[in-house]
């Protein structure tokens, strides 16, 4: 499972460039993940493809960032030219099966309004990027879960099927909904919509409470990655 690849399929900007074995990705600055360089490999040249790199993020007004994983080498470099490490993520695998959710989720092909707002309050550190989310998140085919009251999601996540695994993504839980499993219930509902051999989503390092409740479902830290940002 090449998660570094099932993450950036699963998560596609709509502006991509190849510069070698590197994938320069821009979308709107909505998330380091879709605002990132992907670098599948360390180029012989390393200096020359960083500052290719940057030109292409300071042309759109951006900072480079960079999305690293097992890359000593290049972590290294980029340390040296003074690139800030920030949050620092892991990935969690787990299996394809799931029992029932413990609630009612609601589950469709398409990112509603009231779904994409209950995720925008919580997850939405870009100011008025939702547009730019919503296309993010439709690149690909997607399940969108929630779990409602009164027809206002508490609870969302979204997953994407990609062979034999499913990406979970977008799991958010409205703050005045949180501890009474709504979450586990959104989990459940995707894990099983997928029907797939197994499952991966990925986490901050620093969401303790999230890894616990991924962990009780039966998913283990795999790996992980971090981003360097100029």
């Amino acid at each position: 499972m090449n998660v570094d690849l099932l993450v950036h399929e699963a998560w596609p900007a709509y502006e991509q460039r190849r510069h070698g074995g590197w994938i320069l990705r821009y979308a709107g600055g909505v998330t380091k993940r879709a605002n990132s360089v992907l670098a599948l490999d360390v180029p012989a040249d390393l200096d020359a493809a960083i500052g290719v790199a940057e030109d292409f993020y300071a042309s759109r007004g951006r900072r480079c960032v960079f999305a690293v994983g097992a890359a000593p080498e290049l972590d290294a470099a980029l340390e040296a030219r003074g690139y800030a490490l920030v949050d620092p993520t892991v990935v969690m695998t787990g299996p394809g099966g799931s029992p029932e959710p413990e609630h009612e989720v609601r589950v469709e092909d398409r990112p509603w309004p009231a779904w994409l707002r209950a995720w925008w309050s919580v997850d939405g550190r870009y100011g008025s990027g939702l547009e730019e989310a919503e296309r993010i998140c439709t690149g690909v085919p997607a399940w969108y879960a929630a779990v409602e009251e009164d027809g206002v999601p508490l609870a969302v996540g979204r997953g994407v099927p990609q062979g034999d695994t499913l990406g979970v993504y977008c799991m958010a839980t409205l703050p005045r909904a949180r501890r009474r499993g709504l979450a586990r219930s959104v989990l459940r509902a995707l894990v099983r919509q997928g029907g797939t051999r197994s499952a991966y989503l990925v986490t901050t390092a620093s969401n303790v409470a999230a890894q616990a409740l991924y962990r009780s479902e039966g998913f283990e830290i795999r790996g992980g990655y971090h981003y360097r940002i100029r």
